[in-house]
This record gives structure tokens, sequence and C-alpha cells, in this order.
């Protein structure tokens, strides 16, 4: 294992490890408060350098902007729930040593009449300063959550609140155009004239953003609640198995299916059966009939949803430059393997050990096989028989940035056979198929080369312990040993690589003894 120098380039692609930064240690407890036109939620992020763990997110449905077209003034009953919800988060924030939240507002506060009276009466009643900001700016900050999960992501972000939907141009990890617009669903929820009349309006405004905007063939990031139960419903309909909505993918004609679904179904039971709550529920037909126009006018090649947004974009603002062009991936797991890791730091080694099985890895691939060996022994304190079970479950269900659904299920089932031999038999088995067979293959052998490594680690990191060759033309694998090592290869590791050599195919597998 190399020490922290990195004057002569012994780091992997993925650089130095950043969580233990002065800078990124400052992020260690960052609260966000985001009073918006539907809820009011309180984030606070247990920062870990580049990917932050959600140490509270509590939400309360408040409705804030329901009836504002009428009235012109914050619901009454959503200002009561309001208050009281953020005197709870400020004592919450005092109990955990947190002396400052960042609290901003969104449409309802900046467009209603008595606004500025309830942000007085806000800061007041909890010592609270209230940022209510622009449209631009919040979507600005939305753009920013996505780029968290998705460094240098390009595409057309839709944050869509109660009162308002925003649009942020990203491209090579920055944002670029920004508006707003009044297609919130609560405010098409009132608006007077029944379908037809939000039809007209929601193809009028569409037309401005696409005018300021401009079209895109790119992927849409879809952000907001009402987006999320859409996105619910859709894998109801299709029977996807793997119920995580971030990075949770659609298209045109699979928005088109959900949304007839949608229609044709009772939406007291679709509530249910999806988990969406009733507030939530009552939204989303006006958010389908924005959905729907916005794909039409954008044109998206794919659409992906993300749980990140505004708050995570206001974590994003406060991270240093050098942060924030970090892998959330890769950072992530090296703060699991610093905290839960029997030996912190042997992940490394072992990527280095395994990597040449792989040797036409592109580097996508790369950093799942690095992934996968940073988190090979973090769970080791799970009882024996449940280990690779509890490896699947982490891997495929953890809140992990950077992450497609396929490559939760590869990383998942690599970790898996760490500690078994075969897969078949969990309670995992239906998610399989969401990963090809060559890939379940390319998986298994990175869980036994991992499974193998892991009997050749010492406590002496410094000395070399062993190396691979691999020759998939002349399907050869051999094990160099030095003979200080060699005792390290024993029966049971023996074993173990008598199992990786059958999954690769190799016909010639034996150690070598080198001086």
């Amino acid at each position: 294992m190399d020490g922290d120098d990195d004057s002569h380039g012994t780091w992997d692609p993925f650089g130095r490890p950043l969580f233990d930064d002065p800078e990124a240690r400052a992020l260690s407890r960052v609260g966000v408060v985001d009073i918006g036109s539907n809820s009011v939620r309180m984030v606070v992020f247990d920062g870990a350098a580049r990917s932050p763990a959600y140490f509270l997110n509590e939400k309360i449905l408040c409705g804030l902007g329901a009836g504002m077209n009428e009235t012109g003034r914050l619901n009454p009953e959503g200002k009561h729930r309001a208050l009281a919800a953020l005197q709870r988060f400020k004592l919450l924030a005092e109990g955990m040593d947190m002396p400052d939240l960042t609290v901003v507002a969104t449409a309802a506060m900046r467009d209603a009449a008595d606004g500025p009276m309830f942000r007085a009466q806000i800061e007041a009643a909890t010592g609270l300063k209230v940022w209510v900001i622009d449209g631009a700016e919040e979507a600005r900050l939305s753009a920013q959550g996505v780029l968290l999960g998705w460094p240098g992501a390009y595409g057309l972000v839709c944050d869509i609140g109660g009162s308002s939907m925003e649009l942020a141009e990203i491209k090579g990890g920055a944002v670029g155009r920004c508006i707003t617009s009044p297609l919130g669903p609560l405010k098409l929820q009132d608006l007077e004239g029944g379908r037809k009349a939000r039809d007209k309006q929601i193809r009028k405004e569409m037309k401005a953003l696409a005018e300021y905007m401009g079209t895109q063939r790119d992927r849409l990031f879809l952000v907001g609640g009402s987006w999320r139960a859409i996105a619910k419903i859709d894998m109801e309909r299709r029977g996807y198995p793997l119920h995580v909505l971030h990075e949770y993918r659609m298209d045109a004609g699979s928005v088109a299916e959900t949304i007839a679904y949608l229609e044709g179904n009772d939406p007291e039971k679709l509530r249910k059966t999806c988990g969406i709550s009733a507030t939530r529920m009552a939204l989303v037909p006006f958010a389908a009939e924005v959905l729907s126009r916005l794909v039409e006018t954008f044109g998206p090649k794919d659409i992906a949803v993300s749980s990140y947004g505004i708050r995570e974009g206001l974590l994003y603002e406060q991270m240093p430059q050098k942060l924030r062009d970090r892998d959330p991936l890769i950072e992530a797991c090296r703060v699991a393997e610093a905290k839960d890791a029997r030996l912190p730091g042997f992940g490394r080694s072992l990527a280095a050990f395994v990597r040449p099985l792989f040797p036409e890895a592109a580097p996508a691939r790369l950093r799942l096989i690095e992934a996968a060996c940073l988190l090979h022994d973090v769970s080791w304190r799970a009882h024996p028989d449940y280990r690779a079970e509890v490896c699947f479950d982490n891997a495929t269900r953890a809140n992990l940035g950077g992450l497609k659904h396929w490559e939760r299920i590869y990383l998942g089932l690599a970790l898996l056979h760490r500690y078994r031999n075969k897969r078949e038999g969990t309670r995992f088995d239906y998610l399989y198929g969401l990963l090809d067979d060559a890939h379940q293959r390319e998986a298994e052998i990175l869980g036994k080369a991992m499974r193998f490594g892991a009997m050749l680690w010492t406590l002496d990191q410094g000395s070399e312990r062993a190396r691979l060759d691999w020759s998939p033309e002349d399907k050869r694998l051999l094990l160099h040993l030095t003979p200080r090592n060699a005792p390290l290869f024993g029966e049971v590791g023996e074993a173990r690589f008598r199992s990786l050599a059958e999954s690769l195919g190799a016909e010639d597998a034996r150690a070598v003894i080198e001086d």
C-alpha cells in the first residue's frame, strides 16, 4: 500500500481521497431547509466529501401555495403548518449542535402578497434567516443538485414544484441558461376553465420556454416530488423490479403509456399501490399534462429521474471546486471503507490485484471495479450466513450517486460473489434480469477475484503480496508469488483460485513462485 505522498503519480486515476481534507471536513454537518409551495423540508447532510449521507430528511406537506390563483395570498392553514414545521426544525438543529441552517423559500413565498409578512413572522418566531430566491436562482440550484450526482452531466434539468416549474441547461459540469414558469400543478389545479384552459396555458408557457432555452435532444433530468410520483407509477405499470427512483430511466413512449395508464386506472387504488401520499396524488394528473407537453416540446433522447435537487444544490454551492470535480461513487466508497472495513486502504491494493483480469475494461467499468474493491469488506460485521445478501442489498439500494440501475446490480452481484460462489437461490434473483448475461458473468469474475484476493492481505501493507496474469487468448491464469508470501496461498486460497479460474474459463491455472 502506497503512502500519502502523491508526488510520483502513484495514486489511481480517481486521485487522493479528500474526506479528511479540512475543506471537506468543514461540511461534516450541513443543514438546509426548503420552503416550497407544496412542502417544507429539512435535510441535514452528513458530509462525506463528494458524496454526503442524509443524516436527517424530514418533509411536511403544507400546501402554502394552494388557492393562490384566487386569493394572491398564502394558504392560511399552510402558513400555520409551515411555521410549526420550521419551529421544530430549528429545535432539531440546536439539538444537533448546528448553529446555522440555510433556509430558502421559492415560488409561493416570492409571489404571494403576504410573502414578506410571513417571512418576517418566521424570522421573529424562529430566528431563522429566510432567503426568498427568484426563479432563475431556483433553477440554478436545482441544476447544481443534479451535478452533485452526475458530474459533467449534460442536458436539461426540469424542477417542478407546487407553483412553478424551472428549466436549467447543464453542460460539461456547468449550469447555463435558467428560466422559470408558472407551470406548477397547484396553479394549474386552480385555473378556471378545466382541461381545455390548462392545455392552452401549458402550450403558451412551453412555447416561451422553448424560445428561450432552445430545443435540444439531450437528456432530460426530472427533479421534484410530482415527477417522482409519475416515475413510481411508471415502475408499477412496467413491473420494474428495482424501486430506486434516482437514475430511473424513461423515454417519450413510456411517458405517454404511463399517462394513459394513470388516466385509465382508479387513482386511489393506484396511489396506495405505488405508495404516494393523497396530497401528492391530487397533483399528479396536472403534472402529467405538463410532462406530456414538455417531452413533446423538447424531444429529449432519454429521461432520468433525479432525487437530487435544490437542497443538494445548496450543499454543492458550499463545496470547493476540487470536491465538485470528484467522482461521487468513488468518494462515497472510500468513506465507507475508512469507516467500516477491517483494513482501510486495502481496497485500493485489491483493485490493482484484480485489474489484470479486465484488460479491455473502459474507464466506466474500471470505476465499478474500484468501487467494488473499496466496498468488499465493509459488511464484515454481518452474520456470515447473510453477508452476501447484505452486500447486494447495500449496493443496489444505498444512497449512492453516479450509478445507473444496471450498474447497481453489477456492483451488487460482484459483492455477493465476494462472499458466495453461486448467485442463484437468493431473495434477489428477480433483479438479475436488469443485467445481461455477459455483465453477470463479469460481475461473478470480479466477485470471485475479490474473494480470492482477500485471502492475501496482511498487516504488512508495504510488502508485495501477489500478482495475477491472465491471458484470454491462451486461457492461462497465473498467480505470481514470492517465497515470502507463498504461505498465504493455503488450502482455502487454492479452492478460491480454482473457482475464479473456472469462472474465467481458464484451461491452465497455476501458481508460480518467483525470487
